[in-house]
Formats: C-alpha cells, sequence, structure tokens
C-alpha cells in the first residue's frame, strides 16, 4: 500500500457521506456542470487564502495573481476585485483579463514581436528577459504615442533552497544576469522607457518559511545593490512568490504567519534606495492550489493478477499532475477520496487509472480508499492550480474537461 497526500482543509462529508466542495454535494455540482470529468473550484477556499495573506503580510506588499496557475474565465473574473494586479505569461492570458482593469505584467522568454507589441499597446508592464528583448520593445514602442512600460527580470545568483523548481543560481533562459541588469535599466532609462523596476524570482513550491525569508532577504538586497549600480531607484519590485502547498505525504503547510514577519522586518530596514519602492508578491499556487477539486466517474472495476482496478473516464488529459508527469521525479499519490463515501474508513486497497490508452494514465498508485464501483464519483484533490491548462486535453481525442465555480 502507497501513502497519499493529505487531503486541503475545508472539505467535509454530509450526512450521507457525500463530499461537500463549497457547502454543496459533490454529485450535485455533477449534475449541474452536467456530467463528469469536472472541476470545480471553490472561492471559499481561494477567499481564505487572500484574507490570510492580507492578514500576515505587510500591508503595503501588492498581492498579484499569477494567471497561468488556473486561467479560468469565471475564477478570473471573480477573484479581479480582491487582488492588485495580475501577471500573466502570454497574450493569450493577456486577453482573458485586460478587461478587468487590473495592473498587468508579462513574463516569459521568447516573446514575439506581436507579442510585445499587443501588450506595449495595452499599456502593460514587460518584464524583460534579455537584453536583445529589451532593444526589441524599444523598437517597437518607438512609433506609439506613450512611453514603453519595461520593467527587468533579473537571474539572481542564488536559488530558493528547496524548491520543487528553482529559478536562480544558474544559466537560464529567464531574466537578465543580475551583474549585467544595470546596464540594461541605464539604457531603458536613456532611450526615455518608462522603467517600472525589478522582476527577481527564485523558485516555486517552496514549503519551508527559513528557505522563503532566506530568498526574500538577499532579493531585497540584491534590488538595492542593482539600484546602487544604476543610479536609479527602481519604482516597484516583484518579489516573485514561491509560496508551496502540501500535495505528498510529509510535505507540511508553509508557516506564512513567520514569512510575513520576516519581511515585514527585512522592508523596515531596506536601504535609502528602496524607500520608494513598491513591492509586490505574485502567487497563483498558493491561492488556488487546494481550492480544486477533479471529479472523474468509476466507468469499470476490475481484478487483474491480484490488484484492484477503478477505471475512470478521466485520466492525464486533464489532470497530469496527478498522474506523476508534470516534474515529479518519483511518482507520488495526490490526496484522493470517493467522493459519495467522503470520510468513510478505507477497505480496500486498489490503483485509479484513467481511460486512456497508455500505463502512464495513472491517478492513485495502490491508495486505501473506501469500497467503490462503477458510477462513483473519484475525488482527486489539490486540482486548483496547473489541472486542466497543464494538462495535455487533446490527448487521444478524449471528451473535454468541465469546470464549474462555487
Amino acid at each position: 500500500m502507497k501513502p497519499m497526500g493529505p487531503i486541503p482543509p475545508g472539505f467535509s462529508a454530509d450526512a450521507d457521506g457525500r463530499l461537500l466542495i463549497g457547502g454543496r454535494p459533490a454529485n450535485e455540482l455533477e449534475a449541474e456542470a452536467g456530467g463528469t470529468p469536472l472541476f470545480v473550484y471553490d472561492t471559499g477556499s481561494v477567499g481564505r487564502q487572500i484574507d490570510l495573506f492580507r492578514a500576515v503580510m505587510p500591508a503595503d506588499v501588492a498581492l498579484h495573481y499569477a494567471v497561468k496557475a488556473n486561467p479560468y474565465t469565471p475564477l478570473l473574473s471573480w477573484i479581479a476585485d480582491k487582488v492588485d494586479g495580475c501577471d500573466v505569461a502570454s497574450t493569450g492570458e493577456l486577453g482573458r483579463i485586460a478587461h478587468l482593469g487590473l495592473p498587468i505584467s508579462f513574463a516569459g522568454p521568447g516573446k514575439s514581436d506581436q507579442q510585445l507589441e499587443t501588450a506595449l499597446r495595452a499599456g502593460v508592464t514587460i518584464n524583460l528577459e534579455s537584453e536583445g528583448e529589451g532593444e526589441r520593445a524599444l523598437a517597437i514602442a518607438a512609433g506609439m504615442s506613450h512611453p514603453p512600460k519595461l520593467a527587468v527580470r533579473v537571474n539572481p545568483p542564488f536559488a530558493l533552497k528547496g524548491a520543487g523548481m528553482k529559478m536562480g543560481g544558474l544559466a537560464s533562459p529567464f531574466g537578465v544576469d543580475h551583474d549585467r541588469a544595470p546596464a540594461l535599466i541605464k539604457r531603458l532609462i536613456a532611450a526615455g522607457a518608462n522603467w517600472r523596476g525589478l522582476h527577481i524570482f527564485t523558485g516555486s513550491q517552496a514549503l519551508h518559511a527559513d528557505a522563503l525569508i532566506e530568498a526574500q532577504t538577499a532579493t531585497v538586497a540584491l534590488a538595492a545593490q542593482i539600484a546602487g549600480q544604476a543610479d536609479a531607484s527602481p519604482p516597484e519590485v516583484n518579489l516573485g512568490g514561491g509560496f508551496g502547498i502540501p500535495y505528498f505525504v510529509g510535505d507540511r503547510r508553509l508557516d506564512i504567519e513567520s514569512v510575513g514577519t520576516a519581511l515585514a522586518k527585512s522592508l523596515a530596514e531596506r536601504p535609502k534606495i528602496l524607500a520608494e519602492t513598491k513591492f509586490s508578491i505574485e502567487l497563483g499556487r498558493w491561492l488556488v492550489g487546494e481550492a480544486g477539486v477533479y471529479l472523474t466517474r468509476i466507468v469499470d472495476r476490475k481484478e487483474s493478477r491480484g490488484e484492484t482496478f477503478l477505471v475512470t473516464d478521466g485520466g492525464l488529459q486533464h489532470m497530469l499532475a496527478a498522474s506523476g508527469n508534470f516534474g515529479q521525479l518519483l511518482r507520488r499519490n495526490y490526496p484522493v477520496g470517493i467522493a459519495n463515501r467522503f470520510g468513510a474508513e478505507p477497505e480496500e486497497e486498489v490503483t485509479v487509472t484513467g481511460c486512456l490508452c497508455t500505463p502512464l494514465d495513472l491517478l492513485a498508485h495502490e491508495v486505501a480508499l473506501p469500497r467503490a464501483e462503477v458510477g462513483d464519483l473519484v475525488a482527486i484533490f489539490c486540482a486548483g492550480a496547473y489541472g486542466l491548462s497543464a494538462s495535455p486535453q487533446e490527448f487521444l481525442s478524449q471528451p473535454r474537461a468541465r469546470e464549474i465555480l462555487v
């Protein structure tokens, strides 16, 4: 038997043993949406995360939503008046939020001239990933009536320790090496650009407060160093994000209170060149990851060589991360349950698979669950971030998943 991760807080069962999502039974939500496979996103969970951030972080640190985590349009509309800005990684994402009236920044390597022009005309702050991208942005903006909003994304000389994905301290397509950033800043200012500051992202999916505190402290110091070398105070510094959520056995919940306390101290003691600088943190997974549940219906129950398989109508085409094929070196089980017997004691060891013609289509491997039959609903938790939009939905031309906001 293999362990699975902890079910996130906020989920419970009603008197009939049905999983409640946002206070509503999973089977009723599935019927309302028109069937499975289905992603359900609980706004109550997202709202609690936002409230927690506001309560423990310095009041003057802006909260930005990283759209790449979950670009579901109703969710974006709901979250728009609860955050201070949005960060996008494509003009496709930009198109989903441009009408919401929020400050927007655009990061990511390989921006085409067309993407740069679209973002510049929309008044978006572009986080430049290289000197070449900076020159192209300046050239494209030359024919416009307003100066381009340009920030410099910095590739720092350090990484976020223990991060699920490190974004600093290495040669990288992301950002300008820190020792070359001052020269680019001087070039932008001399060219008449509206220099918006710095974006310094060191890693993602961190669960250790000490590592985040160390990275944020170093980031503030690096921003001051670059500003001094460029002889220009940055209007804004995006401290990145990196706040993680527990997916697997042994994962511990991030002590965000300690992170907030340390950041307040770091900002209070920041160098004078950053005195007027505004700071922001961009979060995606930490805000919405635990709010999502993937519901998929069991279509077959079978025995093979002593093992029990629950075969569902979903799979990795919708929830790639749960299959272990989205960044895991060793596959581990996401938290999973039987939605119509939620909270019941485990009775058997089963493997839950999807309906695809590949052995990679594995949603839960050798886990202990209550007895489940054909027609029952399997719930995969922690499905609110990098779920549907990070999965190969067109693979094998299976039906597309539904989504609903509660």
